[in-house]
């Protein structure tokens, strides 16, 4: 449910707005601080009742939030550390775009042992949602050989030669298990403490070949995987962040093609 045009909040510049917005959570929440979030959102550290909190504003579309809204409910109550949703004191788990998560203290993975237990936990969470439906406007890499638009990608709006390439890399991965993938399980969404793995930022997360998420580890892990279809997941998973960054992040998008390019010209003198 979105707030109505005559709400002071909905145009707001996000700075005022956020201090507006989180009065439906606490009377007391107040900003700390603004975070890093990149192209697609803004996100500021909240406290509020003696509580720190991670308030994140999307222009995501209601569906793909509560989707991953409901994700990440299902995976707690699985046991998984993932943020928790706190909602507003109407009961709505987010409003305009706004969503507050709890937040998840940790340090991030700093040696092979720690990803070991990142794959682990990769691995629970292909486990756990196998039969989970797709996120809303949301197209997985099997989906975008077909189709032109889905989450941040515009194929559409892509050089033919360049989608010629993403496509190749992501058609090199046919019959792979699907299921919900994080998205951008880096080094800076991950939380370890006491042993356990928590995930952060799961706003690129979506139903795709389970492989990619694995695909975006650091080399070199002993994964459970033949290393050929690790390989070639690692070229998709370079594929897809070409597609996704591509309109937001060009100069990013670019470099990462170049990488790509390099990966299929050492494949073909290999062959």
């Amino acid at each position: 449910m979105r707030l109505t045009e005559g709400d002071p909040a909905v145009n707001a510049d996000p700075d005022m707005r956020i201090g507006q917005l989180l009065k439906l959570w606490s009377p007391s929440a107040r900003v700390e601080s603004a975070l890093t979030g990149g192209y697609r959102n803004r996100l500021w550290a909240v406290r509020a009742g003696g509580r720190r909190y991670a308030a994140r504003l999307s222009a995501r579309p209601d569906a793909a939030l509560e989707w991953e809204i409901r994700l990440l409910q299902h995976l707690r109550s699985a046991g998984m550390v993932v943020p928790e949703i706190f909602p507003a004191g109407d009961g709505r788990t987010q409003v305009n775009g706004l969503v507050l998560f709890g937040w998840l203290e940790g340090q991030p993975p700093s040696s092979e042992h720690d990803w070991r237990l990142v794959a682990d936990e990769l691995l629970r969470l292909h486990a756990l949602t196998q039969d989970w439906p797709q996120r809303p406007a949301f197209r997985s890499s099997r989906d975008l050989l077909a189709e032109e638009r889905g989450g941040d990608i515009r194929l559409d709006l892509m050089p033919p030669d360049v989608v010629k390439r993403v496509r190749g890399a992501w058609q090199a991965l046919p019959g792979e298990p699907m299921s919900a993938v994080h998205g951008d399980p880096g080094v800076s969404n991950i939380r370890l403490q006491a042993g356990r793995v928590g995930f952060i930022d799961w706003d690129e997360a979506r139903v795709d070949i389970s492989l990619l998420d694995l695909a975006a580890l650091p080399s070199g892990l002993d994964l459970p995987v033949v290393p050929e279809r690790l390989a070639r997941a690692r070229r998709a998973a370079i594929a897809w962040e070409v597609a996704n960054a591509w309109i937001l992040e060009p100069d990013y998008a670019r470099s990462r093609l170049t990488q790509l390019e390099v990966l299929l010209a050492a494949e073909k003198t290999e062959a």
